[in-house]
């Protein structure tokens, strides 16, 4: 991994540190996540520390610090979608998976984040699974999607 890592920094200026954000985006897209690793690196090349480079990451909802599964599903919880009843999805989620927010199961097959903003605002709740966005989604339908998607990525 540190092979890719140091061909992504050489892609930047070291000790520019307003590329920090797009650096990160490229290792995490890259990699999956960002690496306790890739975080020290990227503090030695622009010259921030460790702890502010996380700082800065955790403050954005896009940026992952453990691996994801092969079933990557986004929740939005802004405000529409809140009103429209994410908290019943996100609480379902919790409670067929057993997961928190950010974690990802035992067999490294599915994960869940929550968003701020999918910008499907009048048809929220909305989700993203691998890519492929579901508006007004119930909570009721998550058992039967979960499962579903299980068997796919079982079988594959």
């Amino acid at each position: 991994m540190t092979t890719e890592i140091d061909t992504i920094l050489r892609n930047y200026k070291q000790g520019k540190r307003d590329q920090l954000i797009p650096l990160l985006q490229e290792i995490q897209e890259k990699a999956g996540f960002l690496s306790e690793d890739s975080i020290v690196e990227v503090g030695r090349y622009v010259g921030l520390s460790t702890t502010k480079i996380y700082s800065l990451a955790t403050f954005y909802d896009e940026f992952r610090f453990l691996p994801a599964g092969k079933i990557q599903i986004s929740v939005c919880n802004g405000t529409s979608c809140y009103l429209n009843g994410s908290k019943a999805v996100i609480d379902k989620l919790k409670e067929e998976t057993g997961l928190l927010p950010g974690q990802t199961d035992r067999d490294g097959i599915l994960s869940y984040d929550i968003v701020t903003c999918m910008g499907g605002c009048n048809h929220g709740p909305v989700i993203c699974i691998n890519g492929e966005y579901y508006n007004n989604v119930k909570a009721e339908q998550l058992p039967d999607m979960i499962r579903k998607l299980r068997y796919i990525f079982d079988n594959d």
